[in-house]
């Protein structure tokens, strides 16, 4: 699903430049839940952004489901982060005019969908995470943890390839943090393949996978036992 190969990634600062990707090597099989782990100044954050076509690599390749990305203008770029990614984020980005419907909606609209079927979508994930009956809320009537839900069904109703979450409970309480967990684990569960970038062990602990950056390289990258959430409850 994932391929990257001998990423090199650096940014000038005034007359000198910072070397913050250092050769990564990385691949990503179909359903898997990685967690990227990494203190900050790690690449982390780098490392995500370019697994989200949101920035590009110096040097060394990307394949993201057999299509290499790279040297694509916006136009190329936005449509294939449409095609292949959802995004989850620690400050949920949800349009606080808009209700939870039409957040959820969003990204359909952007790929053409009727405004009937937009809905209908929408609803369903909605359901799926367990806010149907707030549909019509706005996300300042909406708890933390309900905007959270809100941002991963939007997420999902685009139907991605593959689901990024950056930080997606260092907003939240430890019992809502893992109310967002167990859903995660459960959309993972259905088969899709999901990186999250986390400095919380507790939510590395309940992925299947944990890879660990520092200073702009993996020093460690190990399958372990999932604990599932209900453990913790």
């Amino acid at each position: 699903m994932i391929e990257i190969k001998d990423l090199h990634k650096s940014y000038q600062t005034g007359t000198s430049s910072l070397h913050v990707l250092k050769g990564i090597n990385f691949n990503v099989e179909e359903g898997e839940l990685v967690a990227i782990m990494g203190s900050s100044g790690s690449g982390k954050s780098t490392l995500l952004n370019i697994l989200g076509i949101l920035d590009e690599a110096d040097s060394g390749s990307y394949v993201l489901d057999g299509v290499p990305i790279k040297n694509l203008n916006e136009t190329v770029a936005s449509k294939y982060r449409n095609k292949f990614l959802g995004f989850v984020f620690q400050s949920f980005n949800l349009i606080n005019y808009k209700s939870a419907l039409d957040n959820v909606a969003l990204p359909l609209y952007y790929q053409g969908v009727p405004a009937k079927e937009r809905a209908e979508i929408a609803m369903a994930y909605l359901t799926k995470v367990g806010l149907a009956t707030h549909s019509h809320h706005l996300p300042n009537e909406l708890s933390g943890g309900q905007k959270q839900r809100v941002a991963i069904a939007r997420a999902l109703a685009s139907h991605p390839k593959v689901l990024l979450a950056d930080e997606p409970t260092g907003a939240l309480d430890t019992a809502t943090s893992y109310e967002v967990m167990e859903l995660i684990q459960g959309i993972n569960d259905e088969g899709k393949t999901i990186l999250i970038v986390t400095h919380e062990p507790d939510i590395a602990a309940m992925c299947k996978r944990n890879v660990i950056l520092k200073d702009g390289i993996i020093i460690e990258d190990k399958k372990i036992i999932q604990q599932r959430v209900k453990a913790y409850v």
